[in-house]
C-alpha cells in the first residue's frame, strides 16, 4: 500500500460505515469478512481517493469498488432527463461486464439506483433505450462506450466516479487508446478507480 495519508484497513463489514439497506444486501453475499483487497481499497475509496488495486479474479474486486459506488451516487443529485451515468464502470469483455452488472444490480435495487450494461455484438437499440432510460451506473466495454457517445446514446456529463476494471487486460486487448480517450473525456474532477492483475507503468500512467 502506498500513498499520502491512506485511511487504515477495515477488517470488519461493520466499520465501514454502510447504511442498513446495504449491510441487509451485503449480508446475504458470499462474504463473510472483507477480503484483502476489500479491506485496503474500500476506505481509500469512500474517502474519494483514487485508486490502483492489484487484485486477480475471484479477490472480491468487483465488490471493492460496486459498493462505494453505491455510497458514491446516493451523495449526488437525482439524475435528470437526458442525464449519463454518475458511475461508470469498464471491462474488456461482455462477459466481465455482464458479471459486474449482476452485482451492480444486486446491491443498488434496495435503492433503486439502475445500471445498464453496454458491449460490442450486443443489439445496439436496446442498449440506447436502457441508457435513454436513466441509469446511474453503466457497464460497458471501451469500444461499445465510444459507440455510444458518437450516437449520442448517452453522455459522460455527469460521471464522477470512473473504474476501469482489469485495466492491463484492456491494454493487452489492444483497447489502450479507447481506454485513454475515454479517461480523457470524462470531467477531471471525478473519481479513478484502476484494478489490474498486473502492474505495469502504463496502467499507473492512466490513473495519474
Amino acid at each position: 500500500v502506498r500513498g499520502a495519508n491512506i485511511p487504515s484497513p477495515v477488517v470488519s463489514f461493520a466499520h465501514f460505515g454502510f447504511d442498513e439497506r446495504l449491510m441487509k444486501t451485503l449480508r446475504k453475499s458470499e462474504f463473510a469478512t472483507p477480503t484483502p483487497i476489500q479491506t485496503q481499497a474500500i476506505p481509500s475509496a469512500l474517502s474519494g481517493r483514487d485508486i490502483i488495486g492489484i487484485a486477480k479474479t475471484g479477490s472480491g474486486k468487483t465488490a471493492a469498488f460496486v459498493w462505494p459506488a453505491i455510497v458514491h451516487i446516493m451523495a449526488q443529485d437525482q439524475l435528470q432527463v437526458d442525464d449519463g451515468p454518475i458511475v461508470l464502470i469498464c471491462a474488456p469483455t461482455r462477459e466481465l461486464a455482464q458479471q459486474i452488472h449482476l452485482e451492480c444490480k444486486k446491491y443498488g435495487k434496495p435503492y433503486n439506483i439502475n445500471s445498464a450494461c453496454a458491449f460490442g455484438g450486443g443489439n445496439m437499440h436496446e442498449q440506447i433505450v436502457a441508457c435513454k432510460e436513466g441509469c446511474e451506473i453503466l457497464v460497458c466495454t471501451p469500444g461499445r462506450l465510444i459507440d455510444l457517445v458518437k450516437k449520442k446514446g448517452t453522455n459522460l456529463n455527469r460521471v464522477t466516479y470512473l473504474v476501469f476494471d482489469e485495466a492491463d487486460r484492456m491494454f493487452d486487448m489492444g483497447f489502450e487508446p479507447q481506454v485513454r480517450s475515454i479517461a480523457d473525456h470524462v470531467r477531471p474532477d471525478r473519481q479513478c478507480l484502476l484494478f489490474s492483475a498486473t502492474f505495469k507503468k502504463k496502467v499507473e500512467r492512466l490513473g495519474l
